[in-house]
């Protein structure tokens, strides 16, 4: 049963269902590529292939809390998927400080970050519609 709040549009257009699932199903095939390609992407992108490998072990189970909150919006579960995208771009920055990574692997680390700092951004304005 659908309710109220899941079908209220927040400014930028997108329910808070609709960005939960996308940060679902980009977080489940970004984690899926990163532990099926993590030796080439590490030679790529200049990072450790143990460091890729297990983020996107991590991943995994990330996209499964992040289609929970899409399928029940938790108030809960949304904040959980909120500040685990912050602490995801957070790392991210991390990352580029402490490791020698070549230019494609500081635009790939770049563009991923901006990527999940926007959903994070888009799903905090649209909170709105479970709180």
């Amino acid at each position: 049963m659908e309710h109220a709040f899941a079908t209220a549009q927040p400014a930028r257009g997108f329910t808070l269902k609709q960005l939960l699932v996308v940060d679902a199903l980009t977080c489940f095939v970004f984690g899926l590529l990163l532990v099926a390609a993590a030796a080439p992407l590490a030679a790529l992108l200049g990072l450790p292939q143990s460091l890729l490998f297990f983020a996107g072990v991590a991943l995994v189970p990330c996209a499964g809390l992040m289609a929970l909150a899409a399928k029940t919006l938790a108030k809960a579960l949304v904040a959980i998927v909120i500040a685990g995208n912050t602490a995801w771009v957070i790392g991210s920055v991390a990352v580029v400080l402490m490791f020698e990574v070549t230019t494609l692997g500081l635009g790939f680390i770049v563009a991923q970050a901006a990527a999940v700092l926007t959903l994070a951004v888009l799903e905090w304005r649209a909170r709105g519609q479970v709180y």
